[in-house]
């Protein structure tokens, strides 16, 4: 069966109030999931990834947030940031393109990729903007991490004079230790670490020899360090003007690990060292375990072979020489090479690496989507379990012309002949084994899962989000399933995803758009002030726009001291 159509849908997202189809719902879930995704309006444009960020939001406990006793609420909002109410008040003159919508206002943030939960506040981030911060109860925009003016404002294609381009990552981190956010700033490809306490400035430091070929889409963290890697998503300037690709994603990518303590004793501004080390194949998500004292442990999910800067458009036939179905324009390239998952450790004195572990199952485990981690400080201080979705192997998300781009890079002998079933699967780590999966049906889409902990705040647990016993075995796996049918979310044991989901939601036949990342938040509370930086602060240079287009900004950033709705 093919990839669902209705993944790419342009109707408007509506709320629902779920109920309980298969199973018994455990008592002890409870939380909120919250998914990130493009506004499906958009999906006409050349890449799915694109449109204004869209945050969904799951209440795990029944009778909660508006829903009914017997069912579960189901809420969704565009993000009513500035960039998505100019586009809503002047959509002529935004123009879609490969690196995300470009306009006179500069670049679209369309905080669309994952959701980050700090406490009870809740960012949604973008690898092309600034993580923007959202109510978690009404879901309303709230502001921008920093000024435009204290980042490094991308200009080499066009001006932007009121949304900056800021090169950074969809996956910051929150030290437990610090109580603070590590994230980045790429410029021309020099890496710059930011520091961010929840208000107010930003710290950037330039870290000395660390250049990023392509992007950074994750960074990591131990008690000590910071990791960043160079993520496989290559863009040449060629494609913005309907160009082709000349040039694969890296095989290989540069790791640099940099000292928290170095960066703290240097003053914001000045460069600090990093150590250098590579590792292939290619990578974008990797987990460090937050326990550094038996050295640096990561979790690589490596993407061999898979191109999400490469999309679909008309006139691209598939693997099999079938022309693509128009209904798939803008879907991004799907792995050409089985799954590949590898555990590393990483020696910043000697810059060694001692390759521990390896997983690569090529007849079951195909199309990495996402995963589903014990986020606590516990969890990520001992990992036992590591979850992933896979999407299985299909025949239309692979293009000729990827085929023919990356070559001999891909071991065509490998293809499964037929397409193959989405698999949830189930990693220990410490040997990287596949201890437990489940396979979903050929017409599923299993989206980003997420692991919630069966008894949050026990007095044993240690923190909020931790349950009594972390890493991410105790407790439950929370799976929403796309399909032309009607989605579902599914909930399983942790312990033994292999024995089938216990409970299931669904509404009829509602179905829901592409999404992205997810994240598990303890409740859902109404924002606190925190000192946030206003839109309307950030117009100093608004003369450099035509008039018209000025007053749009103004009436933008009147509209948000005000709080009227997003048109």
């Amino acid at each position: 069966m093919p990839i669902p159509r209705s993944l790419f849908c342009d109707d408007d997202p509506a709320d629902h109030d779920l109920r309980v189809v298969a199973g018994t719902w455990p008592q002890q879930l409870s939380g909120e999931l919250v998914l990130s995704a493009p506004h499906p309006d958009t999906f006409g444009g050349p890449h799915a990834f694109f449109g204004d960020g869209m945050t969904y939001r799951l209440s795990l406990q029944a009778g909660t947030n508006g829903a009914p006793a017997d069912s579960f609420a189901w809420r969704q909002r565009r993000i009513d940031s500035p960039s998505a109410r100019l586009r809503a008040k002047r959509p002529d003159v935004f123009t879609a393109t490969m690196i995300g919508s470009q306009s006179p206002f500069g670049h679209s943030n369309a905080a669309n990729t994952a959701p980050l939960v700090w406490g009870d506040r809740l960012f949604m981030t973008w690898d092309v903007g600034r993580p923007s911060e959202i109510d978690p109860m009404n879901l309303n925009w709230l502001g921008d991490v920093g000024h435009r003016d204290q980042w490094k404002v991308f200009e080499a294609m066009a001006p932007q004079p009121v949304l900056p381009m800021v090169m950074t990552t969809a996956h910051p981190v929150v030290d437990p230790d610090r109580n603070v956010m590590w994230t980045v700033n790429t410029f021309w490809g020099q890496l710059h670490i930011v520091r961010w306490d929840g208000h107010g400035d930003l710290q950037m430091w330039p870290i000395d020899g660390a250049v990023i070929p392509q992007s950074v889409h994750t960074i990591t963290q131990t008690r000590d360090w910071l990791v960043v890697g160079d993520c496989a998503y290559k863009f040449e300037s060629q494609v913005l003007a309907g160009g082709d690709r000349t040039e694969p994603a890296n095989s290989t990518a540069p790791v640099f690990l940099i000292r928290k303590d170095e960066l703290e004793a240097t003053p914001p501004g000045e460069p600090v060292a990093c150590r250098h080390f590579t590792v292939a194949p290619e990578i974008n998500h990797y987990y460090a375990n937050y326990d550094d004292t038996d050295g640096i442990t990561i979790v690589f999910e490596h993407t061999e072979n898979a191109d999400i800067a490469m999309t679909q458009s008309a006139g691209d036939l598939d693997s099999l020489g079938r022309p693509c179905d128009p209904a798939l324009a803008g879907l991004y390239g799907f792995p050409m090479s089985p799954d590949r998952m590898t555990m590393m450790v990483m020696d910043p004195q000697t810059t060694r690496v001692v390759h521990r572990a390896e997983q690569r199952e090529p007849e079951l485990l195909w199309s990495r989507q996402l995963n589903a981690l014990d986020w606590s400080p516990e969890g990520r201080a001992n990992p036992t379990l590591h979850h992933t979705v896979h999407q299985g192997w299909h025949p239309e998300a692979v293009t000729q012309k990827m085929l023919a781009l990356y070559g001999d890079r891909v071991d065509r002998s490998l293809l499964p002949a037929e397409p193959t079933p989405p698999v949830m699967a189930t990693t220990e780590l410490g040997d990287l084994r596949l201890v437990s999966h489940w396979e979903l049906g050929l017409d599923d889409f299993p989206s980003s899962p997420i692991f919630v902990p069966r008894d949050p705040g026990a007095p044993r647990a240690g923190s909020s989000t931790s349950g009594s016993d972390p890493g991410g075995h105790d407790g439950w796996v929370v799976l929403p399933v796309m399909n032309d049918a009607g989605f579902r979310v599914e909930v399983f044991d942790a312990a033994d995803v292999g024995a089938g989901p216990v409970a299931t939601l669904a509404d009829g036949a509602m179905t829901v758009p592409f999404v992205l990342h997810s994240a598990w938040m303890r409740q859902a509370v109404p924002a606190a002030d925190a000192g946030r930086v206003r839109f309307g602060d950030e117009l100093s240079r608004i003369d450099e726009l035509p008039d018209d287009l000025a007053r749009a900004a103004r009436e933008v950033a009147d509209e948000l001291d005000a709080g009227v709705p997003i048109p």
